[in-house]
């Protein structure tokens, strides 16, 4: 790579990063299509001006090998956006690159394996995040994103915010579920965020400037599933199906399961926000 591919590669970049903010694309839209050009420059030395067909023919086979047709598809939408925004050039679809169609059904725990999941977790944020996501049938990022004045405790429902699709949404918030959410947040205080990192322990979380980290959640996620000896696919948390006899199953764990109220601060000794 010579200095004047880098620097020209980086005010592409940059161009391209500006574009994808404007066109108000989701977060992880914008993530996904800029680590695509970042990949794809360092793959050709940064030279992006003159891709031929063969070559970009050679960088999604090689990519296909390494990743899945996710990945390949992401890349492939993001050079797309790259080319007709950033270099003002007209695109021509690669014909050889055509992801097989498939529509995946994630595997579904039992109502039993719901309980095992929760009551193996350690973790006071992640048994009750995980508590939180089944009981109301939450998507991971929505679960992240809930802060304190997202909670109607009068009304007993939640205001998910930019869920799926850029759309807003109501959901019902169980008794049992708002308890645990108020327990729990007489332990971190934090002024906004329903669940704050934990990089600073719980004691000072409500110094957090950031919720839960996803990939945390996912490997605690993944761990738990291991010491369960779950043998199905299960999907990392991608979202939580909830139906009346999970619920059920949640409340009679919400009731017995003492873990849950074993920290000192959660017995209801003063007011909280939700």
């Amino acid at each position: 790579m010579t200095p004047s591919n880098n620097e020209q590669f980086n005010q592409y970049y940059s161009l391209h990063c500006k574009h994808l903010k404007l066109k108000g694309l989701q977060p992880k839209t914008i993530e996904a299509y800029t680590r695509a050009i970042r990949r794809i420059g360092e793959y050709f030395d940064y030279e992006m001006n003159n891709l031929s067909h063969d070559q970009l023919l050679d960088y999604f086979h090689d990519l296909l090998g390494r990743l899945s047709w996710s990945a390949v598809k992401l890349d492939l939408y993001g050079l797309k956006f790259f080319y007709t925004y950033v270099l003002g050039r007209p695109w021509i679809d690669i014909p050889l690159i055509k992801p097989p169609k498939a529509t995946r059904i994630p595997d579904i725990i039992t109502i039993d394996e719901v309980e095992r999941l929760i009551t193996s977790t350690r973790k006071l944020s992640y048994r009750v995040f995980f508590f939180t996501l089944y009981s109301m049938g939450l998507r991971l990022g929505e679960g992240l994103r809930l802060q304190v004045g997202d909670i109607d405790s009068v009304r007993h429902r939640v205001h998910i915010r930019d869920a799926k699709g850029n759309k807003d949404r109501l959901v019902p918030l169980p008794f049992q579920t708002l308890d645990v959410l108020r327990r729990f947040w007489r332990v971190h205080q934090h002024p906004k965020l329903l669940f704050p990192n934990r990089k600073r322990g719980l004691n000072k979380a409500y110094l957090a400037d950031s919720p839960l980290d996803r990939g945390g959640v996912q490997t605690t996620m993944v761990k738990v599933v291991r010491e369960m000896g779950l043998k199905k696919r299960f999907p990392l948390t991608h979202f939580a199906i909830a139906t009346p006899h999970i619920f059920s199953k949640l409340v009679w764990i919400y009731s017995c399961y003492k873990p849950f109220w074993a920290i000192p601060a959660y017995s209801p000794r003063f007011s909280t926000p939700i």
